[in-house]
């Protein structure tokens, strides 16, 4: 059911791009409005439009990736896991933005599944996530770098914040199972 999930976000991106593309691109305005307060509607909307598909390519294909390690938690998780770092991602892109930019794009949540892998198995302590949290950063690690450095028309507050939600959702998730280390003589 997870991977239905994830079909289905990204399944609503490339039919929300399809629709922009033929509506003239109009659809791009109800992105993250920086700091007003009809652009808070677009922390919803972002997500789920892109500034044409070479766009939309670059942030299926880690989608799909990343994606598809969390749906294996199920439906639920996903979608929840989604939701935490779209908003946290959103929310920082609001507030940080400059004034009278307008920000669209799923990278936040790229970022955030990133840093929500990696981050999950060091709260977890389990070597299972912990090596998954390894692989995305020897294969995503330059390009999560890379995507924080300012660049002109790429929302490097969308992927920072993304990444701080990312880390949150993992912390917030949390099973608690964390191992004690154990010290012969010592109580815990």
């Amino acid at each position: 059911m997870g991977l239905k999930a994830l079909i289905g976000l990204i399944g609503l991106m490339w039919v929300s791009e399809i629709a922009d593309m033929l509506l003239g691109h109009h659809l791009d305005t109800y992105g993250i409005q920086a700091r007003e307060t009809e652009g808070l509607l677009g922390i919803a909307f972002a997500p789920f439009l892109h500034a044409g598909f070479g766009h939309l390519i670059s942030n299926t294909i880690p989608l799909l990736m990343l994606g598809a390690i969390i749906a294996v938690a199920g439906a639920a998780r996903l979608l929840l896991v989604t939701g935490l770092i779209a908003l946290v991602s959103g929310l920082g892109t609001w507030l940080t933005s400059p004034p009278g930019s307008v920000t669209i794009g799923a990278s936040g949540v790229v970022f955030g599944y990133a840093s929500y892998l990696i981050a999950r198995g060091i709260f977890s302590r389990s070597l299972g996530q912990l090596l998954i949290g390894l692989v995305v950063i020897l294969v995503w690690g330059g390009a999560l770098l890379g995507g924080l450095l300012p660049q002109a028309g790429i929302s490097w507050q969308g992927h920072l914040f993304g990444a701080i939600g990312g880390v949150l959702t993992a912390g917030l998730l949390s099973d608690g199972r964390r191992r004690q280390p154990t010290v012969p003589g010592y109580r815990y």
